[in-house]
């Protein structure tokens, strides 16, 4: 009686492999094949440890013994986890080999229930080595060939866990509406099945992917049913592992409330991070509590509890050396040299030595070569290289940091690549050697670009958080190539070369707030300045000690730049003083104080250049904090004018552009939807019924839907039903660096960013144009959230219109109600979107001179 064990075939998530056996058995001889399945046990004990070179040449054997004996079907199972074994190594070839093969060997007239099991769980195994390669469409279609054979046999554990794994595919290609469905139905199958270690599994591994999309809270939900089934089984391990992930999910609801500036949750969240990093520690195997516990040191670090920290850190030394030669060893390894480096730095401490943490690093170099761990190799080679940098041993540093390269270079995805990269970039920068430190700059960009679909699907060993670990090298390549001094052709290459990076920064910040790609815009902003002989562009970069600004002018190809010296920090200052005042209806001589700084950064040195070329509009396409400041603010002292006063305006979340068309060619026909009642805890907007009305008067072609007709339902239904060109909601909202907060109100939910980008994508398929234009009334940016417009240029870049106007912080809706109108007014007139803003504005400024009442309507994308 042979066992035939899929021990390796795994739920996959980008922060947590979990192991899950299934086993068949068959009539098969024992004297035949009981040394090959001693063999695929000790392949499946050297996996679980970590040990993946040693496991390979276990399987090989086995593979090759059952190959000898006949037995096809313990061949071809040995054979997938063989795969996987290749697949942790990193050597696709090698794993693309042994799957087909597996695959081969099952394809027979065996129509026995063994065989069906075993040709599924290499179907999971093929689906997880296509995903892995960034071939997500074709996972998505092996796993969805499993699950119907799953359904077949009746073999519903396994069925659940093929599904998590199409969950996940399914999120990488931003298909969230059939995700979420799928990961409902998963927690409900779950949840049937009687307890055991592997229902434990499947709900820990379910809430580690929920946190990798973002949904803090049903992670957190569904990771206290796996513990609560882990405690009734009585397995310490499952319970160790999910007070781990329990322990990861509040780390991140605590990072999340730091970044929308709740402190006093954050400090909650951080505290019950804490909690389970010290209860993991009490109870965990070996190599879980030294994670929780490396976790909690980070942890302790990041809140500069130093003494506790070192404390901690003396704790972990001497446990380090009892644990055995493996990968996540030789993570530990580097990890903890990682926090005690920083506690050195922080505490001005003189133990352990500099020389103490590289012997651990070179130590953990010397584990992986022994492994034959490639890429635990290159982590460790890195880091040490990364402690030279840090003690200012530039040629060992960079000596090292190249070997780290050579070797991750070698390895697929090249996740690893792009670190070292970076970090040669620095130490040939600090050395000097700027035209070389710019190409490894530029080479580190081009890694993260081709990655930059896939960075959040992928496994990255060691997490990297995307504001400390990609989104400098994006800006340390813009300031190399600012800096780079050439004749007129080189100047103008490097303008345009730094134009394009913080593009696809701002591209790459959109994929990290929603979790996945994001659409694609289609057409370059040139096209439309070539409609537009009275617009230019102006693209403001916030680089440490100073602003540079590129303009680019309707009919030249020359593109301008603009440096003012101001720190990085001043900039930061005076933006978050000016929104504050911007929020207080008295304010306004504190608001022009503020903005007529920003005004002498952004817009004076080209102010002759807006003359000479009779420039009407601006579309800015804004850097970071800028973001959550309306332009039209911005003060000039010498005329005592605000912008809006000289200018049109608009933002454009990038240099890219839905095809971009007047709205004068395009017959208007609105939706109007509205919630003007008070609903979830959100006052009543007493204007909205006038200002849809209004709408109406300007647009005689409308659809309303106001408070109870405003329904999820019943905008989808009209999305369908009618190719609208403007959708007008007259509704509280927020925008947020969290996707989970950022939200419109329905009559009957909050519609969260994700649901109505849903929405929006499902009525694509039934129009045969895009949204003209896309108005979100009464809606506001998060107080307090640095990265709040985030949210707001998601919701307008994901919508699919060309056009949306937005409220960076929501007023009174009699004010509202009164621009609405003026605003359509001006359209039916003819004049282009950015025009019927302004003069919206000035209609209002008019009533009203404080600019908290008409300025924080924004104009994104398509200003035509």
């Amino acid at each position: 009686m042979a066992l035939l064990t899929a021990f390796f075939c795994t739920v996959l998530s980008p922060l947590v492999t979990a192991v899950i056996a299934v086993n068949y058995t068959t009539h098969i001889q024992p004297s035949q094949t009981a040394q090959s399945e001693n063999s695929v046990q000790q392949g499946k004990a050297l996996y679980d440890a970590g040990r993946f070179s040693e496991a390979v040449k276990v399987l090989q054997q086995a593979a090759t013994a059952f190959k000898a004996s006949g037995d096809k079907l313990n061949q071809a199972m040995t054979l997938s986890n063989l795969s996987l074994v290749y697949q942790q190594l990193g050597q696709w070839t090698q794993a693309e080999s042994a799957i087909t093969q597996s695959l081969n060997l099952l394809k027979n007239d065996d129509n026995s229930k063994q065989r069906f099991a075993i040709f599924a769980q290499a179907l999971d195994v093929q689906g997880r080595l296509q995903l892995a390669r960034g071939q997500t469409t074709a996972a998505l279609s092996t796993w969805q060939e499993a699950a119907k054979i799953y359904k077949q046999i009746g073999d519903e554990a396994t069925l659940t866990r093929n599904r998590i794994n199409t969950a996940q595919a399914m999120q990488a290609l931003g298909l969230y509406r059939q995700a979420s469905k799928t990961l409902t139905s998963v927690q409900q199958s779950l949840i049937k099945l009687p307890d055991s270690p592997l229902k434990a599994t499947g709900l820990r591994s379910l809430g580690n992917i929920l946190r990798v999309v973002g949904d803090l809270n049903k992670s957190r939900e569904v990771l206290e049913q796996s513990l609560a089934v882990a405690q009734r089984v009585q397995s310490s391990t499952a319970i160790g592992e999910t007070l781990l992930s329990l322990g990861n999910t509040a780390l991140a609801q605590g990072n999340t409330q730091l970044t929308l500036g709740n402190t006093t949750q954050a400090e909650k969240q951080t505290q019950a991070a804490l909690k389970y990093y010290q209860q993991t520690a009490l109870v965990a195997q070996p190599t879980t509590r030294i994670q929780a516990q490396l976790n909690q040191l980070s942890l302790l670090l990041e809140n500069q509890q130093f003494s506790a920290a070192l404390a901690l850190a003396s704790q972990i030394q001497p446990q380090m050396s009892k644990l055995p030669a493996s990968r996540t060893t030789v993570y530990a390894q580097i990890n903890y040299a990682q926090s005690i480096t920083q506690l050195r730095q922080k505490t001005n401490t003189d133990n352990p030595s500099w020389l103490d943490i590289a012997q651990m690093l070179s130590g953990a170099v010397g584990q992986a070569r022994n492994l034959k761990d490639l890429r635990a190799e290159s982590y460790a080679l890195g880091t040490l290289g990364g402690l030279y940098e840090k003690t200012g041993q530039l040629s060992e540093a960079q000596n090292l940091t190249k070997q780290a390269l050579f070797i991750a270079q070698t390895l697929e995805p090249e996740d690893i690549a792009y670190q070292w990269q970076w970090q040669l970039g620095r130490l040939l920068k600090a050395k000097g050697d700027i035209k070389a430190a710019t190409a490894a700059y530029d080479s580190a960009f081009k890694t993260l670009e081709s990655l930059r679909g896939d960075l959040v699907a992928m496994n990255p060993e060691i997490q990297f958080s995307f504001r400390e670990s990609v989104e400098p090298v994006y800006r340390g390549l813009v300031d190399l190539q600012l800096q780079s001094q050439g004749n007129s052709e080189t100047t103008q290459y490097n303008l345009t070369q730094a134009r394009n990076v913080i593009e696809s920064l701002q591209q790459a910040e959109l994929n990290n707030f929603f979790r996945s790609p994001c659409v694609e815009p289609r057409v370059t902003i040139d096209t439309a300045l070539g409609q537009d002989k009275k617009a230019a562009i102006i693209y403001p970069i916030i680089l440490p000690d100073r602003i540079e600004v590129i303009l680019t002018l309707p009919g030249q190809k020359e593109l301008r730049k603009y440096t003012t010296a101001i720190r990085q920090e001043k900039v930061e200052s005076t933006v978050a003083s000016l929104r504050k005042d911007l929020l207080q209806v008295e304010q306004t001589f504190q608001v022009q104080q503020q903005s007529q700084e920003i005004y002498d950064w952004l817009i004076r040195p080209m102010e002759a250049e807006f003359t000479k070329n009779e420039i009407k509009t601006l579309v800015f396409v804004l850097d970071s904090e800028l973001q959550n400041i309306p332009m039209g603010v911005l003060y000039d002292k010498q005329q005592q004018k605000y912008l809006i006063e000289k200018y049109a305006l608009a933002l454009t979340p990038g240099l890219q552009l839905f095809d971009p068309k007047p709205l004068q060619k395009v017959p208007l026909n609105a939706l109007t939807a509205g919630v003007g009642e008070k609903r979830f805890g959100f006052p009543a907007l007493q204007n909205v019924p006038r200002e849809l009305e209004e709408i109406k008067s300007e647009v005689p072609r409308s659809e309303e839907l106001l408070n109870q007709k405003f329904t999820e339902n019943n905008l989808q239904k009209e999305l369908q039903s009618v190719p609208f060109s403007v959708v007008h909601l007259a509704t509280h909202g927020e925008f947020s660096s969290d996707p989970e907060k950022t939200f419109i109100l329905a009559w009957d939910k909050l519609l969260k960013v994700k649901e109505f980008d849903s929405l929006l994508r499902v009525s694509e398929s039934s129009r045969s144009s895009n949204i003209e234009l896309l108005v979100l009334s009464a809606c506001k940016t998060a107080l307090g959230d640095k990265r709040a417009a985030l949210g707001l240029a998601g919701v307008a870049v994901r919508a699919g219109a060309r056009s949306t106007l937005a409220s960076l912080w929501s007023v009174d809706d009699q004010s509202t109600a009164d621009l609405m109108s003026e605003f359509y007014r001006q359209l039916k007139n003819g004049a282009s979107k950015a025009e019927a803003l302004q003069r919206a504005q000035l209609a209002v400024f008019k009533k009203e001179n404080s600019p908290y009442y008409w300025a924080p309507y924004v104009l994104l994308g398509n200003w035509l």
